[in-house]
């Protein structure tokens, strides 16, 4: 059973930045493509970003293009989001995941899912 586990969510003001990591099991993390996704209340679920398998290839949605960056860490297992310019409407729990990355992102295609970390963004 592989294991995601998110950290380096938190608090932070308008404008702010934080870096969320995610440390896989080595065998999904060569496995895999991955991603990350956010659900906010009352909101569905939102892709984020990912990365292919390798860590040529880099998704992003409109809503956060420019101001995030994903990467992997091939050496720790770990892939990265950092975000930058952080708004208001940011603020959700944000789930690392291991599957598909695609230019058309599509949860049913994410195999493995970590815990969740909060991430809230203050006016």
């Amino acid at each position: 059973q592989a294991q995601l586990v998110e950290s380096g969510g938190g608090l932070v003001q308008a404008g702010g930045s934080l870096r969320l990591s995610c440390a896989a099991s080595g065998s999904t993390f060569v496995s895999y493509a991955m991603g990350w996704f956010r659900l906010a209340p009352g909101k569905e679920r939102e892709f984020v970003a990912c990365i292919s398998r390798t860590g040529g290839i880099t998704y992003y949605a409109d809503s956060v293009k420019g101001r995030f960056t994903i990467s992997k860490d091939n050496a720790k297992n770990t892939v990265h989001l950092q975000m930058n310019n952080l708004k208001p409407e940011d603020t959700a729990v944000y789930y690392c995941a291991a599957g598909w990355c695609s230019a058309r992102p599509n949860p049913n295609e994410y195999v493995y899912w970590g815990q969740g970390t909060q991430v809230t963004v203050s006016s």
